[in-house]
């Protein structure tokens, strides 16, 4: 082999192993948005890259959701997708319930990703399809366990009187200790968050999705 080869085929390698890294470090995103348009890696800021690369190391391993709006603010970002990731992922509370009080706050404010999203999730980890579908529908489930019964009616009364009552509050305590009951106020929190943040973007349902939430009267 020349020299010559053997410098093209040298710098050929470099080049190839340049582009690897660039593409290892470029990840698609996958992002969706409406008034938000959805961005691409090259387009971000370095703030925003640590974002998009603390979401993809965690437990979401994904950037659905409000996360695209989320880019805007990187900082406010970072400290959202931390406590998505506790009250989601490591809450004290048994997670069907997590879910039913996602659902909950998804129903409120007709979030209609958010249900889809979380409707499966709930399902998946045992919630009963009747207590799913009472929430749709705006109404009290009418079979639940003690503790469904609680995550309702503390949720139930703090969205919508905007307090919670004696014996609601001793319910709650009494199924899941003061550190569950502050986690039940946590998700409920941080899930008004995200919906405000997907209805006022507006966010997309799954291609061939149908919104599954009708209007309450």
């Amino acid at each position: 082999m020349g020299a010559r080869t053997m410098l093209a085929a040298v710098v050929g390698g470099l080049v190839g192993a340049v582009g690897a890294v660039v593409a290892q470090r470029s990840p698609v995103l996958n992002l969706a948005g409406d008034r938000f348009k959805p961005l691409t890696y090259e387009q971000l800021t370095p703030e925003q890259k640590t974002l998009v690369d603390h979401i993809l190391s965690g437990p979401r391993a994904s950037l659905g959701g409000p996360f695209n709006v989320l880019l805007r603010s990187p900082e406010l970002g970072d400290l959202a997708q931390q406590l998505g990731a506790y009250v989601r992922f490591r809450s004290s509370l048994p997670r069907r319930l997590n879910e039913m009080a996602i659902l909950m706050v998804a129903r409120a404010w007709t979030a209609q990703y958010e249900w889809y999203v979380h409707k499966r999730a709930a399902l998946q980890a045992g919630l009963s399809p009747a207590i799913v579908e009472a929430i749709a529908a705006g109404r009290r489930p009418e079979s639940m366990s003690p503790q469904e019964a609680a995550v309702y009616d503390f949720c139930r009364e703090l969205m919508e009187s905007k307090e919670v009552s004696d014996p609601t509050f001793a319910a709650a305590v009494a199924a899941f200790g003061e550190r569950g009951v502050v986690d039940l106020i946590g998700v409920a929190g941080y899930y008004h968050l995200v919906s405000m943040l997907l209805n006022v973007d507006r966010y997309p349902l799954p291609p061939g999705a149908v919104p599954e939430l009708k209007p309450l009267r």
